[in-house]
């Protein structure tokens, strides 16, 4: 079912549920400037088996309002978002999966929310904390000296975005998860550029946004809150990685107080089919234990 939620006046957020209305909510939240629809409807309905699965648009993507210029908010408001939108669906509690941006949105409501969260799922993001890495050999690394993003990925957000038509925009699209998705699957082209599609006809247009990115970042350090949470969580460890490569997601379940980690193999910063039922089965496995 789809529905609008508002977050605050003149702010509305685009929502979707499926799976059985009384089973155990599955919050999804997506990385910076995407939809909901980021999630693919095949690994949405893997997880609808289990759960009520609640996917949205973050404000600024998608069908929700576009309004950054004239309303400028903090990554912080993202996080409150979420919450608006389990409000907004009478939901007290619910498991929550989280990716890229979305891993760190996660954190914060782990941190300052933990009521409201059943279980969290962190996905290609990094520590809100300023703990220190520690190698197996026991040598401390300070979370700024982590291996940091592919030199590819950073020229390839470096080139300014021109207005393009339609295809030509496909194509960028497509190019940015050929290098998202890292060099250990066989890149599915015509996948990528079908769920492009799908989103843009979902939004209505095929601008682009830099709104997330301009957003403020400060306030986000939750390194005492994460090292004494007691909310289950589970690290997944993409080998692959091209964002937050390794060792992030071990240093994300050294920082986070009972994190388990487990390793997807060759995924990278992306969700193609051949990640989609080890991936679901990880989460349907913490899920149930919690």
């Amino acid at each position: 079912m789809e529905r609008f939620i508002d977050a605050e006046p003149g702010i509305r957020l685009w929502v979707e549920d499926r799976g059985p209305a009384d089973a155990p909510p599955l919050l999804l939240i997506m990385g910076a400037q995407a939809s909901g629809l980021g999630w693919p409807d095949e690994f949405v309905d893997m997880l609808a088996a289990q759960h009520r699965v609640i996917r949205y648009d973050h404000r600024d993507t998608g069908r929700s309002t576009w309004a950054f210029d004239q309303h400028p908010y903090p990554v912080r408001q993202l996080a409150d978002d979420a919450l608006t939108v389990l409000d907004g669906l009478g939901v007290e509690r619910a498991h929550v999966v989280g990716m890229s941006l979305g891993g760190m949105l996660t954190q914060l409501l782990v941190a300052d929310h933990p009521g409201r969260v059943l279980s969290a799922t962190l996905i290609g993001t990094c520590a809100l904390s300023s703990a220190p890495y520690v190698r197996p050999d026991g040598t401390a690394i300070p979370p700024e000296e982590l291996p940091g993003i592919s030199p590819r990925l950073l020229e390839l957000w470096s080139r300014p975005v021109p207005d393009l038509d339609l295809a030509a925009e496909l194509d960028r699209r497509v190019e940015h998860w050929r290098i998202l998705g890292g060099d250990e699957l066989p890149f599915d082209a015509a996948y990528a550029r079908a769920l492009e599609a799908r989103i843009i006809e979902h939004t209505g247009h095929h601008r682009t946004n830099t709104a997330h990115g301009r957003a403020d970042t400060s306030g986000l350090d939750r390194t005492e809150q994460l090292a004494r949470t007691t909310v289950p969580t589970l690290v997944v460890s993409a080998p692959a990685e091209p964002v937050f490569p390794p060792p992030h997601p071990d240093h994300l379940a050294q920082a986070i107080h009972g994190a388990r980690l487990v390793e997807i193999p060759r995924m990278g910063h992306a969700l193609p089919r051949q990640v989609h039922e080890p991936l679901a089965s990880a989460i349907l496995k913490h899920t149930a234990l919690n």
